[in-house]
């Protein structure tokens, strides 16, 4: 199953609650290919860390915005 054409896709999540019954939903995936010396595990965990990080960063910047 492991070769170099091996994908690697994740996508996340988060709804926030805006408040008066109202919530905003922010997703957000990728798509990318193991990269050379890496098993699908490791490439997994790579593509999974960089949605997370940057599905928190976008959490964070919506959060401020409706606070504002």
């Amino acid at each position: 199953m492991e070769n170099s054409e091996t994908k690697v896709t994740v996508a996340l999540g988060y709804t926030l609650n805006v408040g008066n019954f109202q919530s905003l939903r922010i997703d957000l995936g990728i798509e990318d290919s193991r990269r050379e010396g890496e098993n699908i595990a490791e490439a997994f965990e790579r593509v999974y860390e960089f949605v997370e990080s940057k599905l928190t960063e976008k959490v964070k910047e919506a959060s401020s915005e409706i606070s504002q």
